[in-house]
């Protein structure tokens, strides 16, 4: 009977993930999907209490202990989630994802050393240890990579390091990795590596920062999606060492997921994957690349009206966007214009923002109708057909350079064509680049105009210019 219970927890369960991602993939249920998704975790944590004395008597033995400590896990856990989640700002929410990431697979790792270390992999037979090897291995270099994307995005690690053998030192890395793995297949049948274990752990550990230091910051959306799908591969690992098919299969979802994900944003950049990972895209330019002309400034209200007289105006939101915290001041701005009978749309580039998504989250905490928001493919063209493009904390994804200059960095990646636009309005803190270091020629065109200041500021200085307008 407790079996019985078990198999149909882990398949109602399973069929609440499958739905509940389907129910994401549209902002309008994304919510509900989450919810229910939810409900599928908290049924598969309820099962895996049974599960673990069902199918693996041994831990019988220390059953008040095992209950104890998974009870205080959980509610550490939980504790800390909820806190978390309920004070991250906006412009913290790519680290968060990157962080929930980086635990996801450090869990996978943990649950692959607790089976080396106690010899149960070792047990269940080659196969078993292989995937516990593995999955600890993804985990390990998903968890420590996570950190270091972490740390990136949070300011706390600043610089991006780099030295001339770093991907023959990688190599080594992985190929000392794959030799711990095999003196643990060698040794473990025998007994149980202990040593070995740990140096493996520790190789994929350093492996994992390693890859993840010389990557720039515009490179980290592709980054983080590519940690998620490590970490649900982890998971699938596990599952199977465990014989557990909840997490088998929310494993597999996550991890085919997320390698969808990742290749398609590193389509949008007209990139693989592997240059992500291995290039040193993000290094500053050493100056302007002989841009000619100037940036010109204008004040927020002569920007903000000549946009009100437009009959068509596209909106470019960007990181500085969610910094500012603007986007419901931006969406107050957007009725004024819509009640003078100005069309408004919102473009948004694949890899805007800190992570996946980013810019479509920004927007639907304004409130912001999902019907005038555009992906990349859908509203390119319409940029040559509007008066004025407003383009608010985006960079790299509005540069004509990946048009135009074949020695940059970017050139070859899609992009939003603001430039097209009669009118550009860029709204921007002061003159620097963006997070790639590299020169923005759309700012030194003869139709863009810059205006300067904190996007919060800006947007009320222009909603004040509308409504002086009577």
């Amino acid at each position: 009977m407790v079996s019985f219970l078990i198999a149909a927890a882990f398949f109602v369960a399973t069929l609440l993930f499958i739905y509940g991602l389907k129910r994401m993939a549209s902002p309008v249920t994304a919510p509900s999907g989450i919810r229910v998704a939810g409900w599928g975790m908290v049924i598969a944590v309820a099962a895996a209490f049974l599960y673990a004395f069902d199918v693996r008597p041994a831990a019988s033995e220390h059953l008040g202990t095992n209950f104890l400590l998974a009870l205080v896990a959980l509610g550490i856990g939980v504790a800390w989630a909820w806190r978390s989640g309920k004070r991250v700002e906006m412009t913290g929410m790519p680290q968060m994802v990157a962080l929930y990431n980086g635990m996801g697979g450090g869990a996978a790792a943990a649950i692959a050393a607790v089976e080396l270390y106690s010899g149960n992999a070792q047990h269940y037979g080659f196969v078993v240890t292989v995937l516990a090897l593995v999955g600890g291995l993804i985990g390990a270099v998903a968890l420590s990579g996570s950190i270091v994307a972490w740390a990136k995005l949070d300011g706390r690690l600043k610089r991006t390091l780099r030295f001339s053998t770093q991907q023959l030192v990688n190599g080594g890395l992985l190929a000392l990795a794959a030799l711990f793995a095999l003196y643990v297949l060698i040794v473990g049948a025998g007994g149980v590596p202990t040593t070995g274990i740990t140096l493996f752990f520790i190789a994929a550990l350093v492996l994992g920062v390693l890859l993840t230091t010389p990557i720039g910051g515009a490179d980290m959306p592709v980054v983080i999606s590519l940690y998620n799908a490590f970490t649900g591969l982890a998971v699938a690992f596990e599952g199977f060492v465990l014989q557990n098919p909840a997490m088998i299969i929310a494993g597999t979802v996550v991890g085919s997921a997320g390698t969808l994900l990742t290749f398609l944003m590193a389509k949008a950049m007209n990139r693989s994957v592997s240059n992500v990972i291995f290039s040193n895209f993000g290094e500053e330019d050493d100056g302007s690349g002989g841009i000619e002309g100037s940036m010109k400034s204008v004040d927020a209200s002569d920007a903000a009206i000549s946009m009100y007289y437009g009959s068509k105006v596209i909106i470019v939101p960007g990181y500085g966007l969610a910094v500012a915290q603007a986007q419901h001041k931006l969406y107050e701005f957007v009725k004024l214009l819509q009640k003078q009978g100005v069309e408004v749309a919102f473009a948004i580039h694949p890899v805007a923002g800190r992570m996946p998504g980013h810019m479509n989250v920004l927007l639907a905490e304004a409130g912001i109708p999902y019907d005038i928001i555009h992906d990349l493919e859908d509203i390119n063209e319409e940029f040559a057909l509007s008066d004025a493009a407003l383009v608010i904390g985006a960079n790299d994804v509005v540069n004509p350079a990946a048009r135009t200059n074949e020695s940059s960095p970017i050139y070859g990646m899609p992009i939003l064509n603001v430039d097209y636009a009669q009118q550009a309005f860029v709204v921007k803190r002061g003159q620097g680049r963006g997070y790639s270091g590299v020169e923005n020629e759309l700012f030194f065109a003869d139709n863009t105009h810059m205006v300067y200041g904190d996007a919060q500021k800006v947007m009320v200085e222009m909603i004040e210019a509308v409504k002086s307008l009577g």
